[in-house]
This record gives C-alpha cells, sequence and structure tokens, in this order.
C-alpha cells in the first residue's frame, strides 16, 4: 500500500436462488481471483449465499443452516488470502431473521454487520422477512465462538495502514439518514455498499449520483455491489451495478447485467489529508460506541490501473471545459467589476504583449466593461517593444486592441532602459538577470505613472504557473493593482483563451486569438535569432504540463514528492521520460519554495479553483520555508 493505494474489488458472483452450495462455490472462486489480482478488500453482494430474491424461503430452516455453514467454508479457504472480505447472508437470532454483511480476514470471522434500514415497498418486501440491525454491537454466537453484531463496527487495520472500514447494506445507502455518515464521523475512510438493486429506467443515474454525493460528503472511499444474472426475474431484473467511489469521483463503474469483478485503487492517504484539512468534518465525536476490530494486511506495493489525467486542471469532459471557461471569466470579469466600482474607476491600464496571458487579461476586462457599461475605450492597453520583442506578438498586440475596441498606447521602451542601463552601469552586451529585469521593471513603471495619471487601474497579466515557480520579476510584472489571471494555471489559460476564440463570433479576432496560442510561450527579453522569439519559458523552466501537474498534486493533497513522481510518470507514459520528469520536478521544488516571497506580496486576484496561492488565503507559507526536506526525497529515488 505504498503512498496509500489499496486495491479494491466489487465483485458479483453469478448464483442460483436457494442454492447455497453453488453460491458459495462462485463466491469462493471471485474471491480467490480477486486477491490474486492483488485486491486487499473485497465486497459481494448482499444475500449473495442465499440469493437475494428467496422471499419466503427465507423462512426456511434449511436454508439458513446451510448459509451459516457455506459461510463457515468460506472464511476457512481464506486463510492465506490477504484480503479483508464482505459477503452478505441471512443470520437468525433470538428467533429474528437479519439481513447481514459477514466481514473476515485471513480464516478469522471477525463481524456480522446487519442491515439497519428495511424497505418495505411494491417491488421490496424485505420487512415480511427481516428486522433492522441493532446500532449498539452485541455479540453473536457462531462456531463456538462470541461474534460482534451490529451496525456500528469499525474495522481497523493494524499493519501501519490507514485504511478503516465501515459497512452499510443497500437500502442504507438511500435512507435519509444514512449509516455511513456516523460510520465517517466516527473514523471510517472507506465505506463498504453489500446491495441488491433492481433496475429501473434511470434508477442507475440515481444511484450512482448517491454514491457520488456520499463519497464526497463524507470524504471517503466507497465500494458498491450489486446483485446480477441467477437472481429470480419473476417481477424484477437486477443488473449487478458496481462503483468504486473516491471523495466524489467515479473511479471505476459497471453495469452489465452479468457476473464479474470492478477493481480500482482508493488512495486512502488523499482522503486522510481532505479530512485533517477540512475543519468541519469532525471524527471521533460520537465514535466513542462503536466496536474497533483490528485486522492485519501485509504492507505491499499496489499495482495502479486508476488514470491520472496529464491536465488536472483542464476537464477532459468537451462540455464541462465549455462551462468550466465560461465559469472562470466570469469570475474573473466580475471579480475586476467588483474591484472598480469599490475605487470609483472607470479606465484600467494593462500591458500587452500579444502573449497569452495579457490576450486573456484584455479579454477579462472587455467583459467587465461589458458588464459595466462602459465603452471600450476606457481599457487603456499599453505596448512596449524592446529587445526581445518579435514583428509577430507587436502586430498581435495592436490588432487586439483593435479588434476589441480598447485604447491602444505604443511605446518604445529602448532609449529609456538603455539610459537606465548607463545609470546603474549595466554593459548592455551582458544579457544576464538584470539586463532582463530591467526591461520588466521599465515596464511596470510606465503601467503605474499611466494609471495614476488617467485614474485607473492597472490590471495584472500573470497567471498562477508563474506565480508557483517565481517566473516573474519582483517588482516588475510581479506587481499591479488586481491581478485578474492570479487564479488561472497556464495549461488552464490555453484553453480559455481558444473558448473565447471559438465563442467571439468575430472572425478577424478569432483570427488573431488562434494565432496568440501558436505563438511559443516567451517574456521577450532577449534579442530575437533572425526574427522569431529565442527565449522561450518552457525551455528554461521546463514544460508547463509538467509543473502544472506538480502543483495541482503537490498543494490540492499534499502528496509527498515520490508519490507526485509515481503519478506523473503514469500520466506522462510515451511523452517524457523518467528522467526528464524528475530533473523538472527537482526544478519545480527548488523554485516553488524559493519563490514564496513574491508570492507573500501578492496583489489581490479572485480564486477560480481548488489551488490558489494568495498568502491570505491558500497558501500561508513563510518565506524562508526550507526545501531540504522535499528535495531530500526526490534526490534519494
Amino acid at each position: 500500500m505504498k503512498h496509500g493505494f489499496i486495491k479494491v474489488a466489487a465483485c458479483t458472483p453469478k448464483i442460483r436462488v436457494a442454492d447455497p452450495a453453488y453460491n458459495t462455490a462462485q463466491i469462493m472462486g471471485q474471491m480467490e481471483e480477486a486477491a490474486k489480482a492483488g485486491a486487499k478488500l473485497i465486497v459481494f453482494p448482499e444475500l449473495c449465499i442465499t440469493g437475494y430474491s428467496c422471499e419466503d424461503l427465507f423462512f426456511q430452516e434449511l436454508l439458513l443452516t446451510q448459509a451459516r455453514e457455506d459461510l463457515g467454508l468460506l472464511v476457512e479457504c481464506s486463510s492465506g488470502l490477504d484480503a479483508l472480505v464482505f459477503v452478505g447472508l441471512p443470520i437468525e437470532w433470538e428467533q429474528k431473521l437479519y439481513n447481514v454483511a459477514a466481514a473476515f480476514c485471513n480464516g478469522e470471522l471477525l463481524a456480522f454487520i446487519p442491515k439497519h434500514n428495511i424497505p418495505c415497498y411494491a417491488e421490496f418486501y424485505e420487512a415480511r422477512h427481516f428486522v433492522p440491525g441493532p446500532s449498539t454491537p452485541q455479540t453473536l454466537p457462531f462456531m463456538g465462538k462470541q461474534i460482534p453484531f451490529g451496525t456500528d463496527v469499525l474495522l481497523t487495520c493494524e499493519s501501519g495502514i490507514p485504511l478503516c472500514v465501515a459497512c452499510e447494506i443497500c437500502e442504507d445507502l438511500w435512507s435519509a439518514k444514512t449509516p455511513s455518515t456516523e460510520h465517517a464521523l466516527a473514523g471510517a475512510n472507506v465505506i463498504v455498499n453489500l446491495s441488491a438493486s433492481n433496475e429501473t429506467i434511470g434508477k442507475d443515474s440515481y444511484r450512482e449520483l448517491l454514491v457520488r454525493a456520499t463519497s464526497a460528503r463524507l470524504l471517503a472511499g466507497y465500494v458498491y455491489t450489486s446483485v446480477a444474472e441467477g437472481e429470480s426475474t419473476q417481477d424484477l431484473v437486477y443488473g449487478g451495478h458496481r462503483m468504486i467511489a473516491e471523495n466524489g469521483t467515479m473511479l471505476a463503474q459497471k453495469k452489465d447485467f452479468k457476473a464479474g469483478i470492478l477493481y480500482s485503487e482508493l488512495d486512502v492517504h488523499r482522503l486522510n489529508h481532505e479530512r485533517r484539512k477540512n475543519t468541519s468534518f469532525v471524527t471521533g465525536g460520537e465514535g466513542h460506541y462503536y466496536t474497533r476490530i483490528g485486522f492485519t494486511l501485509k504492507r505491499e506495493d499496489t499495482t495502479l490501473t486508476r488514470t491520472f489525467g496529464r491536465q488536472p486542471f483542464v476537464p477532459q469532459d468537451e462540455t464541462l471545459k465549455r462551462e468550466r471557461c465560461e465559469e472562470i471569466l466570469s469570475i474573473q470579469a466580475y471579480g475586476l467589476k467588483k474591484r472598480m466600482e469599490h475605487v470609483n474607476s472607470n479606465a484600467v491600464v494593462l500591458g500587452l504583449s500579444g502573449g497569452l496571458d495579457s490576450t486573456l487579461a484584455l479579454l477579462v476586462a472587455a467583459r467587465a466593461f461589458d458588464l459595466m457599461g462602459l465603452d471600450h475605450k476606457g481599457i487603456h492597453t499599453v505596448t512596449m517593444p524592446c529587445f526581445g520583442t518579435t514583428d509577430r506578438t507587436f502586430d498581435n498586440a495592436c490588432k487586439l486592441a483593435k479588434y476589441l475596441g480598447a485604447t491602444l498606447t505604443k511605446i518604445d521602451i529602448k532609449k529609456a532602459v538603455t539610459q537606465h542601463f548607463k545609470d546603474i552601469k549595466q554593459d548592455p552586451e551582458v544579457h544576464d538577470v538584470t539586463y532582463e529585469n530591467s526591461q520588466a521593471r521599465e515596464r511596470t513603471q510606465i503601467l503605474m505613472d499611466l494609471s495614476n495619471r488617467l485614474g485607473a487601474l492597472v490590471i495584472g497579466t500573470g497567471d498562477m504557473s508563474e506565480l508557483a515557480l517565481g517566473w516573474a520579476t519582483y517588482n516588475g510584472d510581479h506587481m499591479s493593482m488586481y491581478g485578474v489571471n492570479a487564479g488561472v494555471p497556464k495549461t488552464l489559460v490555453r484553453h480559455v483563451v481558444e473558448y473565447e476564440a471559438v465563442n467571439c463570433g468575430k472572425e478577424k479576432l478569432k483570427e488573431v486569438l488562434l494565432d496568440v496560442l501558436a505563438t511559443p510561450v516567451s517574456p521577450e527579453l532577449l534579442p530575437p535569432a533572425e526574427g522569431d522569439i529565442s527565449q522561450k519559458t518552457e525551455d528554461l523552466v521546463g514544460p508547463y504540463e509538467l509543473h502544472d501537474f506538480f502543483l495541482y498534486h503537490m498543494l490540492r493533497f499534499a502528496e509527498e514528492p515520490a508519490k507526485v513522481y509515481r503519478l506523473a510518470k503514469l500520466a506522462f507514459t510515451g511523452l517524457y521520460d523518467e528522467e526528464t520528469i524528475l530533473n523538472w520536478l527537482k526544478v519545480f521544488y527548488r523554485r516553488f519554495f524559493a519563490a514564496q516571497f513574491k508570492r507573500s506580496c501578492l496583489p489581490d486576484g479572485p480564486k477560480v479553483g481548488s489551488v490558489a496561492l494568495s498568502p491570505r488565503g491558500d497558501l500561508r507559507m513563510p518565506s524562508d520555508a526550507c526545501a531540504t526536506l522535499w528535495l531530500g526525497q526526490l534526490n534519494n529515488l
């Protein structure tokens, strides 16, 4: 379970109604198959030893006795299998019948967990046969031992693996007060659900919604499995819906009306991190009455089959991506609108380079002005060519201002920067950091002074990826009066601009926006090479798609460098080799820690996603924190 990953299996065996011996053989086969595949948590459906649809046959003594005996066989056969297993069956106790999940591990029966909410519908009439299980755990005699019996049971791994499992059964998930809520608050980070849910039109979608929402609300993993072929089709058909979810994300699911096994890997480290930082999720308060039962698993590496997107900030679904881009533009525009109204300004000043970030800032400014009913001429764009400016970016800057109706001012800063070099005794032939930063600070000075003359706000254009890497000149492009792009990572900036290009409805504007997207990312501070951009940002600090991946996993889930590296290798297989990924990951950590002093005095700007770098909110980090621990782990890989 390296890095917190644990493989789980949602199993649906083919069964025969009221034939425990046959069903047990099928369960045994799937149990052994799942364990061999590396699953450490194996879940079978509700009442699967007998079949769910036995109806009044549940009153038959012979069926109940055989089900108990066959459970004993399954427990014995689990000896030597390194997995926690849940299997459903009917259990009689004190002249009452209970629908229970039996939990066992490595030849030891650990607990009987009964169903709490017994349905009484037209199609489900369980109340005819079963009664609700007790909340407060008691003990039930089974095969010469006293076995804990009750809904409030936690199964806790005692092998140094932060895994705590609880169980609910079918209808429990659909109830107003789900047992899983109390389980999670008592400490369970994974919930299993043994189910027998029939299929009707649209029911699978609602069922999926319940599982996703429950896992999100409880910050938990959720393993759900239901019955399928073999159950009686007298009035109902069962689809074998199997789902594995984690904190609102559906990792895997299948509903094919057939027997089968669904696998995925839950990340319990990630779940525990979510709970640590969520102060409204308080565990342990009501968990004192729970029975806690320990079990052990071997500490082994888990082979990962779940996928990790290369661009975690960018939705993969095209419809969702469009919706996300529109929402981001709205957040940025309404943020700017509020700030302008607050300072009683009807104008902004914006440095327009013809690059990606300043283009997005201009698009946001145009939206804000439309919201306020202002003429776009109040958007004062300034293009300031210097030693590294190319004709391509200069022309695009001019076209953008023209097609959006903004006021454009052209100020060539070569003479001013050259004079500054003389003043500070900088050799203009030495293309060092002074050479570069002098240009950036000259541009910021012009923007700030123009804003004073015009009574306008200076709009910052730098994005979140640049802030993470410290790729900004301190008190140069690092500074503004409102940074509209501060919450948008570079990989997402590209998609937002592309979205606006497709939907702007202006062919000439679309054409220039697409050319901006095709232009290499560059600060253009060094002289061009034969008219082309010579200074490409990603050649210097690394590919932004890698850095955004690193940033997301480091901050969103506080994952350690070795785990980020592992996930990046999986995500970027075939695109970057391992050595390249490790090299840029080291660069990322070095720059991220070193650049905190720039983020500590960051201008205001709107947060748009789950990861943000504002020192006033999401990232309260000391500017002189050491990266030694993080880089040390990477150096030892």
